[in-house]
């Protein structure tokens, strides 16, 4: 691409996980913002592809399956997989190749890929990951996520980050019916929150008691909870919430494109510090992020006036604060 010639294809690295993923969605609006006739490409692990493709900005979603290639790097499937990701990663040649993971397996993708490459400078990754980029730029670390992927874009690709920040996606009215089949004859035509409990880190977690003092809380206001899960230690926490909880709900394990739609229909949603609060307010619904052990200024709930993250570290909301949350986000959504 010439000095001075505005990019019309644009490869995005940004890997996982869940929050992350969804965290760099406004760059997908950003771009098509400033760069209309651009087309957006998007590398990503598997198990979050979905996300990528709720975007209706961007044309191609390049799976990757570093995650599961891991637990047996030497077998043929796993060579065979590999080679089949690199032609599909290099079928096209970008104008511009954006890594805004800054990780060592993102930069190392971004550097397989074909066209020049950006990234982070080393002071604004978490490793030194110069030699993998053909421009390096410095991001601080005092911006929140999403605004750390947005700008480390707009100096890629030459346009200024704007201050309204759009995540750009809406669950696919396939989708909610799906959804629907799953779940009690209609179900989501009421009231319902969706409790989001499951977290990466047992310190991450509320306590159960608080869990159900909610829950039963929400039932006296003529909300059901719905409690989704995604393991198996996950779904005998949500049947555990949901015996103590009136017109608690547990659905079968649903993928993302349900969770999706799921929470596109929800009165609020309710989380710990996981990826799925996070999509959550991407939809535009109200949502609550309970912080237990983490600081909610760098990847706490953003970019909605309807979200709000409550705690942090050393500090676990309290059941009061946190339905007070509820009302007041009923009020004005």
């Amino acid at each position: 691409m010439s000095s001075g010639q505005r990019p019309r294809s644009i490869l995005l690295v940004k890997l996982s996980s869940l929050g992350d993923v969804v965290h760099n969605l406004p760059v997908a609006t950003d771009i098509r913002r400033h760069l209309p006739d651009a087309t957006i490409d998007w590398v990503v692990e598997e198990a979050f592809a979905a996300i990528p493709l709720l975007h209706p900005g961007v044309r191609r979603v390049i799976p990757v399956a570093i995650r599961r290639w891991r637990k047996r790097p030497f077998a043929e499937d796993t060579r065979r997989a590999f080679s089949d990701f690199r032609q599909a990663l290099r079928q096209a040649h970008y104008d511009a190749v954006i890594d805004t993971q800054g990780l060592l397996k993102s930069a190392i993708l971004a550097r397989m890929a074909r066209g020049r490459r950006h990234g982070l400078d080393w002071k604004s990754s978490r490793e030194p990951l110069r030699l993998f980029y053909d421009r390096t730029y410095s991001i601080p670390w005092s911006l929140h996520a999403v605004e750390r992927n947005r700008l480390l874009a707009a100096q890629a690709l030459g346009y200024p980050r704007s201050e309204s920040l759009q995540y750009g996606i809406a669950s696919r009215t396939a989708d909610v019916a799906t959804l629907s089949a799953q779940l009690p004859a209609g179900f989501l035509n009421r009231p319902f929150a969706v409790l989001l409990h499951s977290t990466s880190a047992q310190s991450k977690e509320w306590p159960e008691q608080r869990w159900t003092q909610l829950g039963a809380q929400l039932a006296e206001k003529g909300i059901a909870s719905v409690l989704p899960f995604g393991s198996e230690a996950e779904r005998l926490r949500s049947t555990r919430l949901a015996a103590l909880i009136p017109r608690a709900v547990v659905p079968p394990r649903l993928g993302l494109d349900s969770l999706a739609a799921l929470l596109s229909r929800t009165l609020v949603a309710v989380g710990v510090d996981t990826g799925l609060t996070h999509l959550a307010v991407a939809l535009g619904r109200p949502s609550i992020g309970l912080y237990c052990a983490t600081d909610p200024a760098a990847t706490g709930l953003y970019g909605s006036p309807v979200a709000v993250s409550l705690g942090g570290v050393g500090h676990v909301p309290s059941v009061e604060d946190v339905f007070a949350e509820v009302e007041r986000l009923r009020s004005v959504a």
